[in-house]
């Protein structure tokens, strides 16, 4: 067997070098690197995509998460509530904006936030009267939405903007309605990794607000008004370059094939593994783009005893993610200690991730859960 990738960008290439290159010839033909067309072709696809009336690209999806933030004017003093178990710019943003993150524990069996430990966040918050409650960012974890209806409801009772961090979520859905369309604005990455990646940093922020789109707009060009050298706020250099621009959209277009594609690799995988080991968890009525495969062993030990026969075998296996962010250095000064959120803290110690993508084989896949039933 060939060596096996963890997420195989060298076969989606192989598959779609025709468009991919054709775009690229003609991003550089048309000699228009910045802001060029192609890149309003693809918010507006990306638009049809996910529902949303407005769509935002920018330079990398952590500016994505930050500039609704900015937008909302999030400051010192504030308090934003952020999931423990995920990714580090879910709080860092919070952090950037002078803001301080609340960490909410986890459901133990989609590693989404939990809208019930949200509740209690939100209510110890207000009973300290040290910061005033201002956002949540509810994070769709390894390809599945949160549980925004839940979520949202909480957020509305106490007058709360709602980000939905859809890094890895783009092409789930709840229902009818598809990640990244969900609270008053969503944002994803277009990192090489993501199920829609591109071929270096990119990002995008999406909304049904006409005001809040505007002011998007104008914190992606260094804070601009009117035109270029009018700067009416604080802004960043966040654009979407147009290369990036156009080799997503021939990836975009692909991307529902890939989908089922993911979903059927995940349903052979929790086949052949359900016996063995915690498999993904997927709600009624939800729908997961399956970015990542990820596993739970019963303990510490057991994730290391089986990462290391998977390693012997030629396997890649990746922890996302190892230190729950409460627990993380940074943050020492908020005054978390082990034992506060407990099921982040299980889950950082217990789950790992299994070579999924889009072009995936059924023999490696047979490889791979061959090698784990031994064990």
């Amino acid at each position: 067997m060939e060596k096996i990738q963890f997420n195989d960008l060298g076969a989606q290439y192989t598959t779609l070098k025709k468009d991919i290159d054709a775009a690229i010839a003609n991003v550089i033909a048309g000699s228009h690197f910045i802001s060029g067309p192609q890149v309003e072709e693809l918010e507006s696809e990306l638009c049809a995509f996910t529902g949303r009336k407005y769509c935002v690209t920018c330079g990398n999806g952590t500016d994505a998460l930050r500039m609704p933030l900015m937008a909302w004017g999030i400051q010192p003093g504030d308090a934003v509530f952020v999931p423990a178990f995920t990714f580090y710019a879910s709080s860092e943003v919070v952090s950037l904006c002078g803001a301080t993150p609340i960490f909410v524990d986890s459901c133990l069996d989609t590693f989404n936030m939990d809208p019930e430990d949200l509740k209690k966040k939100i209510e110890l918050v207000k009973s300290e009267r040290k910061l005033t409650p201002r956002a949540v960012i509810a994070v769709d974890l390894f390809g599945q939405p949160a549980q925004f209806p839940e979520i949202n409801r909480i957020a509305e009772e106490n007058n709360l903007f709602l980000l939905e961090d859809g890094a890895q979520g783009f092409g789930g859905g709840i229902g009818n309605a598809r990640a990244c369309s969900f609270g008053d604005a969503s944002a994803t990455s277009f990192f090489p990794a993501k199920a829609l990646g591109c071929y270096g940093d990119g990002g995008a922020v999406f909304t049904d607000d006409a005001e809040l789109y505007a002011r998007l707009k104008s914190i992606r060009v260094h804070g601009k008004g009117s035109m270029k050298y009018e700067n009416v706020r604080v802004g960043l250099n966040s654009r979407l370059d147009t290369l990036q621009a156009g080799i997503l959209l021939p990836k975009l277009h692909a991307f529902p094939a890939e989908d089922k594609h993911r979903n059927r690799a995940a349903q052979r995988y929790s086949a052949a593994l359900k016996d063995k080991f915690h498999t993904p968890v997927v709600r009624d009525g939800y729908h997961s783009s399956f970015g990542y495969f990820t596993l739970r062993a019963d303990s510490e030990e057991e994730r290391t005893r089986v990462m290391d026969a998977l390693k012997a075998a030629g396997v890649p296996s990746i922890i996302y993610y190892p230190c729950p962010l409460h627990l993380q250095k940074v943050y020492a000064p908020l005054g978390y200690k082990e034992g506060d959120l407990p099921v982040a803290e299980k889950l950082a110690k217990t789950v790992f991730s299994l070579p999924m993508h889009g072009y995936i084989t059924d023999e490696t896949i047979d490889y791979i859960c061959g090698v784990l039933q031994k064990l």
